[in-house]
């Protein structure tokens, strides 16, 4: 998100003055500090400089369906940024509420998406089944990990990291639970795009992304891998330095033969995107000569 409404983390200030923190209350300026503490009662104490901000604990934090408010999530906000606008100013106290930043950006941004549209956003955690991200103002939505990439990954840390910036594609928004579906493999490139980056008789490096009976899965992008022999003493996210020995559109398929292997804090894959502007309507990840189509087709795009 541009503008008014970016994920948290991005604009903190503990330096506000008075005539700053004035203006936004006048004005409905969404503003961004460092969360100091959690009372016992659950509400935030927030550094904001000239005065102290105080977030009542039903201010604290909203689900944009049916207002709810969990402590678990205010706690979490210590030490953490958070946005905010000013409701109120009493004496050395800024009265905040991030319930009403919440509510705009839900108006003016989230109720206004469509599949296929393109947003940022910013990891926020990493769980087994997928990533979880803020599209703006603390609003958080999750990437499932079969979204995350078409090359299969462990666990959402194999590709991503908490606080990472990532773009990704809408596959809808539920207007009456205000939840959102987002995606990430389709900006990632189709197998032809990924494919362009190599030819027969290279050796390149990849990651060990699965090890079956039959051969060893190797990762060469995010949206490509290719299938080598089996041979023992390899580890799910070693890196793996492969021949490509052939490739076979027709079939989508890549046929590797493992020249090395080693153990690496480095990964050598890094994230590309190919998709550049704000929309797509759809995409088709398989060659056209391939009779196995795998694709997206955002306009047709229903509710999980």
């Amino acid at each position: 998100m541009t503008g008014n409404y970016r994920p948290e983390g991005q604009a903190a200030r503990s330096d506000y003055t008075l005539e700053e923190l004035q203006s936004a209350q006048r004005t409905g300026q969404i503003l961004e500090a460092r969360a100091a503490y959690c009372d016992p009662q659950y509400n935030l104490v927030v550094a904001l400089g000239a005065l102290q901000g105080f977030m009542p604990r039903e201010e604290c934090a909203v689900g944009i369906a049916d207002g709810s408010v969990k402590n678990i999530a205010i706690i979490t906000r210590v030490g953490r940024s958070v946005c905010f606008q000013v409701t109120g100013i009493e004496g050395d106290t800024a009265l905040l509420s991030r319930r009403a930043a919440q509510a705009l950006f839900a108006r003016d941004v989230l109720r206004h998406l469509r599949p296929g549209d393109i947003i940022d956003c910013v990891v926020t955690r990493l769980a087994g089944f997928g990533a979880f991200v803020d599209v703006g103002c603390g609003v958080v939505s999750l990437i499932t990990i079969d979204n995350i990439s078409v090359s299969r990954i462990a666990h959402p840390s194999d590709r991503f990291s908490e606080g990472q910036p990532l773009r990704a594609v809408v596959k809808n928004f539920d207007r009456e639970t205000g939840r959102l579906f987002l995606s990430h493999k389709e900006l990632l490139g189709t197998w032809e795009q990924n494919i362009a980056r190599f030819e027969v008789g290279q050796t390149v490096p990849g990651i060990v992304r699965s090890i079956e009976p039959y051969g060893i899965f190797v990762e060469l992008t995010p949206n490509l891998a290719g299938l080598a022999e089996y041979q023992e003493g390899l580890q799910v996210g070693d890196v793996a330095v492969v021949y490509i020995k052939s490739i076979l559109p027709d079939k989508m398929k890549l046929k590797l033969v493992i020249a090395d292997h080693f153990r690496s804090r480095e990964a050598p894959i890094q994230l590309h995107y190919y998709e550049t502007g704000n929309r797509i309507e759809a995409w088709r990840y398989s060659p056209e000569s391939c009779p196995r189509v795998v694709e997206s087709l955002f306009s047709s795009e229903t509710t999980p």
